[in-house]
């Protein structure tokens, strides 16, 4: 008897002894989405932050494509020892890809262990700002005066659902092109072979080129109040408002993630970081594992019903 109880208080404190040596190499930090990218941007600030803090380098790998599952499908299956986190636009990667596509290569609740929220921001449409349009009703008449209403671009399932929201509340048959990096896109929107882009607000408001005509959220930005709503602009019932946490695989130990937790946590409350989420059009987020854990589940939901709502077939 005495043997088993060693065996599992040694069992028991494993994970402990794990924490206090957490973490004793670097940490690589896999992003969704390519480099120059407004994810890239994000994931490369908070992995800068959190190195500062851990004491260890945060290596960034960029593994883009499939609006962002790839990225995720290869933290899903990495080793659950804190060792590969994913800062990901969750509300997008997570929450609304198993309505996205048919077979997803993750379970969005059974293949991670969530460590807590981040920030959130909204999306944009985005035209070439060399083009005469000024309001989401110039480009929504210019497009309904070209055979098959034209083409647009994203490269997520946020801007996926927002662009097909517009156009089902427009009538609008506009063409989606994807990309896998948003310089493509852009390059194809300057060129005038795409009419507008479907793109977090990060990206879009560094861009000079491009002209944002609305936002996707229920309220306007407060890092761009001068930009209107869809629903101010005309077009009801579009509520995009995309959300960042940050996840680990499934059975990493939950010291880990806890310290993983109050490290992020520390980052967005900086003044540093709310200095840096206003400059990228993002608001913060502050939460904890349980929060997230609850927030994941109700947006699996929410976002299920934009997709129906947007007519979108799973890929």
């Amino acid at each position: 008897m005495s043997r088993l109880f060693l065996f599992l208080a040694l069992a028991l404190a494993a994970p402990f002894a794990h924490s206090q040596d957490y973490p004793a190499r670097e940490i690589r930090s896999i992003c969704n989405f390519a480099p120059g990218s407004g994810a890239d941007i994000i994931v490369r600030y908070y992995s800068d932050q959190l190195s500062r803090l851990a004491g260890k380098p945060v290596i960034v790998e960029n593994k883009p494509g499939a609006q962002g599952s790839i990225a995720s499908a290869f933290v899903a299956k990495s080793p659950p020892d804190g060792y590969t986190i994913h800062i990901t636009p969750a509300s997008s990667t997570l929450a609304s890809a198993p309505h996205i596509f048919k077979q997803l290569p993750y379970d969005p609740i059974k293949d991670f262990a969530p460590v807590t929220t981040i920030n959130s921001l909204t999306f944009v449409v985005a035209v070439d700002a060399a083009k005469p349009f000024r309001s989401i009703q110039d480009l929504i008449n210019h497009l309904k005066q070209k055979t098959g209403h034209g083409f647009y671009a994203t490269q997520s399932n946020s801007g996926l659902i927002a662009a097909e929201l517009l156009k089902s509340k427009t009538g609008l048959d506009t063409v989606y092109v994807p990309f896998k990096v948003t310089g493509d896109a852009f390059t194809n929107l300057l060129s005038g072979q795409i009419d507008f882009m479907s793109v977090d607000s990060t990206w879009a408001r560094g861009q000079p080129k491009v002209r944002i005509l609305a936002v996707t959220a229920a309220r306007r930005s407060s890092t761009m109040p001068e930009i209107p709503t869809l629903a101010e602009a005309g077009v009801a019932g579009v509520d995009i408002a995309p959300w960042w946490g940050v996840v680990v695989p499934a059975g990493t130990p939950r010291p880990v993630i806890d310290r993983l937790a109050g490290w992020f946590n520390r980052i967005t409350a900086s003044d540093e970081t709310k200095q840096f989420l206003a400059r990228a059009a993002l608001d913060p987020f502050p939460g904890s594992p349980e929060q997230m854990s609850a927030l994941l589940r109700t947006e699996i939901e929410r976002w299920g019903g934009f997709v129906k709502l947007a007519k979108i077939q799973p890929q």
